[in-house]
């Protein structure tokens, strides 16, 4: 039997963790957002009322020789508190179910993520380059999918497109489990 290769990675989406305090975090589940859990301080100029910082991580190991090879996976989606900022002044629940779903349409591509590197074929030459490439798409989309998001919804203002996009997702959720 072949001997047991562990490689573990974890990626971040456009995060640079520079603190302890920093690498706190959120995994995403059933349970909402709700305002406390946006921790980081506002910028002083941004007109933004409101930023999500959220990403996904993998890890995996890999085992066997040959065409017995065996690559185990683990994908998160995670909100990042300290990341995360929100301007009370300026903020409604529409608002938060906005942010929300921005955390929701993560948690949409740690599923597709999931089921690609679970119908992926690999060999010992090509595992780390093809998870980082399937990782590294995955990301651009969630990106190109997020901007859609925001300007469809423009920036959650309207109100009707808001709406259609929070039962999207919901549905999008629930088929995609």
């Amino acid at each position: 039997m072949g001997a047991l290769n562990n490689l573990f990675v974890l990626c971040f989406l456009g995060i640079n963790l520079l603190s302890s305090q920093e690498y706190e975090t959120i995994s995403w589940s059933e349970k909402r957002l709700i305002w406390q859990d946006f921790e980081g301080e506002p910028p002083l100029s941004d007109k933004v009322a409101a930023t999500t910082a959220s990403g996904i991580s993998y890890q995996f190991s890999t085992s066997g020789t040959g065409n017995a090879y065996k690559v185990d996976f683990e994908i998160s989606t995670h909100f990042y508190p300290h990341k995360s900022w929100y301007k009370p002044e300026l903020c409604d629940e529409v608002i938060l179910s906005h942010e929300q779903l921005h955390f929701d349409i993560s948690e949409l591509f740690t599923r597709k993520l999931r089921k690609e590197l679970g119908a992926a074929t690999f060999s010992h030459e090509n595992v780390r380059r093809k998870i980082k490439t399937l990782y590294n798409r995955n990301n651009e989309e969630l990106n190109d999918f997020q901007n859609r998001y925001d300007t469809e919804t423009n920036f959650s203002r309207n109100r009707e497109q808001q709406l259609n996009w929070n039962e999207k997702i919901k549905v999008a959720l629930r088929l995609k489990k």
